[in-house]
């Protein structure tokens, strides 16, 4: 089975996350695609993060009985920051008869050159990339296992939501209805 991993904080998670995951499934040969929560990004500053398991809630209630979705929880066990190298190794160990894609927009793309073990990522896996607006060149894209693909632009980000929640604004048609919901009944970001 082909698996795209879809890494973020997902703090919270968004429409934008939403439709870049359905984009990817219905135009990219993976099968299923895996929402990887993750803990601390060593690039992110870890201060106006919501506990794992309740980001990790969000995304579960976003997909909600979509069948093709699942969130995952494998990097609360590893050690932080969260690396997603190493978190490869472990999903490689648990599901050898699976093939990972790793899905990310253009702008991580960009500083791919920071990552961990960045080399082994371009060699053994398949980076499913989705343009970012500023983001549309990079030197990366000339590597035969980076595929650029053409997802609709999407503006939105969590820190948008986040500043909008704070401001009292009304932002339900940005996130999916069933984390709206826990988001005002837990009154998180406000």
């Amino acid at each position: 089975m082909k698996v795209g991993l879809y890494f973020g904080t997902f703090n919270p998670i968004h429409i934008g996350h939403m439709a870049i995951a359905n984009y990817m499934l219905e135009y990219t040969d993976i099968d299923r695609l895996w929402f990887i929560v993750s803990p601390q990004n060593p690039f992110k500053n870890k201060k106006h993060l919501l506990n794992d398991y309740q980001r990790l809630e969000l995304v579960q209630r976003a997909i909600d009985d979509d069948y093709r979705f699942s969130a995952n929880s494998i990097e609360f066990r590893l050690p932080k920051p969260s690396y997603t190298i190493d978190t490869l190794a472990h999903l490689r160990e648990k599901y050898p008869k699976h093939e990972f894609s790793i899905i990310m927009g253009s702008d991580n793309l960009e500083f791919l050159h920071k990552w961990k073990n960045y080399e082994q990522l371009l060699e053994n896996y398949h980076l499913l990339v989705y343009p970012r607006p500023g983001f549309e060149s990079s030197e990366w894209l000339k590597s035969p296992n980076v595929q650029l693909v053409e997802a609709p632009l999407m503006e939105i980000s969590a820190s948008f939501v986040r500043n909008a929640i704070k401001e009292g604004r009304d932002i339900r048609h940005f996130v999916p209805t069933k984390t709206w919901q826990y988001l005002s009944e837990m009154n998180f970001y406000k």
